[in-house]
């Protein structure tokens, strides 16, 4: 039998801005990372983003970001392991406690942008980011790009993990994502995204831009709530998904 979870950027608005819809993917996806104020999200958006996914009966992670508002924490940044460790464990703090207030618990952690990405290729910053969430809770689930020394940090701390794969990015031949600043980062083509979302969840494979089939673990599947096709991609996957018996459902329930 396969089995997958459905993830999804959220809570990225913040004052007057509004990215992506939040309230029509939620009905979607099983797991929601929601932002924490730095990269995007703000007070108002983290609480409100937290009551919308419990009352789907969407798993609920904390989705920490560098400090960058005005590149949304895409732009690589010069920190110290003791720096993401403290970004990271405010953050998900902040978010905790919101959690909690509206009487639900957190699942999981994933980091998000440039963080994400330098986490999957720098040894420390991995263990520095998978000690902060250790450190606030042993029991939150470790998200990190398939393969990648962030899955690597947590495994080797104890922390259970998930293996991400992306529905709306392409792949290079060592695995990681193809940079935004590339062309054909992104997959625009409903089909296309589905084909790999399929192939990556049942042959445990995903084509590069290179032409190379790369070896992958696909534990929950990432599509970008601020995406021109989110919404789209999150109920033709999981529709598709479902049709070709996979069983869609939160990383905690597995």
């Amino acid at each position: 039998m396969y089995q997958v979870d459905l993830n999804c950027d959220l809570g990225e608005s913040f004052g007057t801005y509004k990215i992506g819809r939040d309230e029509e993917i939620l009905q979607y996806v099983t797991s929601a990372n929601i932002a924490c104020g730095f990269h995007g999200g703000d007070p108002s958006v983290m609480r409100k983003t937290v009551r919308l996914a419990l009352a789907n009966g969407v798993a609920i992670g904390a989705h920490p970001g560098l400090p960058d508002l005005i590149g949304f924490g895409r732009r690589n940044m010069t920190i110290t392991s003791q720096e993401a460790y403290d970004m990271v464990v405010y953050q998900l703090g902040a978010l905790a406690a919101f959690v909690k207030a509206e009487g639900g618990t957190m699942q999981h952690v994933k980091p998000h942008g440039a963080l994400y990405n330098m986490a999957a290729k720098d040894q420390f910053l991995s263990k520095a980011i998978a000690q902060a969430v250790y450190d606030v809770n042993p029991e939150l689930i470790l998200f990190g790009l398939s393969g990648s020394e962030l899955v690597a940090a947590g495994e080797k701390l104890g922390l259970r993990t998930a293996h991400e794969v992306f529905a709306d990015r392409t792949y290079q031949a060592d695995g990681t994502l193809t940079p935004r600043t590339q062309p054909g980062a992104m997959v625009t083509d409903h089909q296309q995204a589905i084909d790999q979302v399929v192939q990556m969840v049942k042959n445990k494979t995903v084509l590069s831009q290179q032409g190379t089939e790369v070896t992958i673990k696909a534990d929950t599947v990432c599509i970008h709530g601020d995406g021109d096709h989110a919404l789209e991609f999150a109920c033709q996957i999981r529709d598709f998904l479902v049709s070709s018996a996979v069983v869609v459902q939160a990383i905690g329930n597995k």
